[in-house]
């Protein structure tokens, strides 16, 4: 069974009688997980109406370049970021050409040209359009670019005509995208990871902890599985859904994740840790619940196991990625922790109120001995395929 879960998938659709096959495509990515929303040509539109696709996908259909309900009117670098990928299906002769030539005045032209993300095309047109030298030499253009191509198919065409152009089906197609994200960079490596935050108990019904969500954990677990890795992770106390092909050990406290961890990293490549752990826990837990009978109540705490340092400290230490989450001055205290902890790389981000803690985006600074990294504000799906993409490079260094 294919897997979307979470991606956000941008579809175009352009003119040709194949856009009626769009609308099974919609419901197909829905079905395996993904968020999807779609950018129709004018001469989609022709084919097939934008109701079609809103009520299909949940979402507002997209159709102008200039779209005075977006901010800024510049709805196209908004769908641009957003998309996790952006597949153009039917991809006519016409959208491949203009894309060729980095046409951007449609709304979908543009989105092309403003995205960083994965661009795959699956082309739909007469058979002799298809061979023709000018639709040909298009395609090489694009495969050079990085584009990818989806097809087409052979068999019988709306016009008569039999041979290849037809566009691949829904489900071929769904598969196929989904295919984009499973890169194999860490094929045969052990990814061992720590995410959400921990609870250090005060009695038996308060505890000390912070604001993690565990959601950036979690979304750097998901891409370190789709990069072919066998995926551990430790996580403490949350409410999300574990990602596909991920083993997940629950723990509570500080002490329990150090535990744990020890017990599975002599295995791991890669050691990453995104988990909040409290620095410090009470000394003595009280038995039974602590009564409200003073105006003040003092707790005496004491340290942690550091467990990022413990594991960088390791004879034979895996790969080695912390986390720095930092209310001020980001990049100096995250050098300051990459070389007190000795590991191999941190990834920091600011936090705060409204600010990654329970948030679906953030942005990152990546740091090395080496080097430094800026990773732009996006989703932390995003992000973290980003990042693992990042440590597969150091690590096969």
């Amino acid at each position: 069974m294919i897997s979307l879960n979470n991606k956000h998938i941008l579809l175009g659709v352009s003119g040709s009688i194949a856009a009626y096959k769009s609308a099974e495509l919609v419901r197909r990515l829905k079905d395996a997980g993904a968020d999807v929303r779609v950018a129709l040509t004018k001469g989609g539109a022709e084919f097939i109406t934008p109701l079609t696709f809103q009520a299909l996908s949940g979402n507002p259909v997209h159709t102008n370049l200039l779209d005075t309900e977006a901010e800024a009117a510049m709805g196209h670098i908004a769908l641009a970021r957003w998309a996790d990928a952006i597949l153009v299906a039917p991809a006519s002769a016409n959208f491949i050409a203009r894309l060729a030539q980095g046409r951007a005045d449609d709304l979908l032209g543009a989105i092309c040209l403003a995205t960083d993300s994965t661009i795959a095309i699956a082309p739909a047109m007469n058979q002799q359009m298809w061979a023709n030298t000018a639709t040909q030499e298009n395609l090489q253009q694009l495969r050079q670019r990085g584009i990818l191509q989806f097809g087409p198919g052979e068999g019988d065409q709306a016009c008569g005509e039999t041979g290849p152009g037809r566009m691949l089906e829904a489900n071929q197609l769904a598969a196929h995208t989904a295919n984009i994200f499973e890169t194999g960079l860490l094929s045969g490596r052990t990814v061992l990871l720590i995410a959400g935050p921990t609870q250090e108990a005060i009695d038996p019904v308060r505890y000390l902890s912070n604001h993690s969500s565990g959601k950036m954990g979690y979304a750097i677990a998901q891409a370190a599985a789709e990069a072919g890795a066998k995926v551990i992770l430790i996580s403490g106390p949350t409410a999300l859904a574990t990602p596909p092909r991920v083993e997940r050990i629950n723990v509570r406290s500080a002490q329990q994740m150090f535990d744990t961890v020890m017990q599975h990293v002599a295995n791991s490549d890669i050691f990453i840790s995104t988990a909040a752990v409290a620095d410090y826990r009470p000394i003595n837990i009280a038995q039974q619940k602590i009564k409200k009978t003073k105006d003040t109540l003092t707790l005496e705490l004491q340290r942690n196991p550091d467990i990022l340092a413990a594991v960088a400290a390791l004879k034979n230490a895996p790969f080695t990625v912390g986390f720095a989450a930092e209310t001020e001055s980001l990049e100096q205290h995250a050098q300051e922790k990459l070389e007190r902890k000795g590991v191999d790389m941190i990834a920091a981000n600011l936090v705060g109120e409204g600010i990654a803690f329970e948030a679906d985006e953030n942005a990152l600074l990546v740091l090395t001995a080496e080097n430094k990294q800026q990773l732009a504000t996006a989703s932390k799906f995003m992000l973290g395929r980003q990042l693992i993409n990042i440590i597969a490079k150091q690590h096969h260094i």
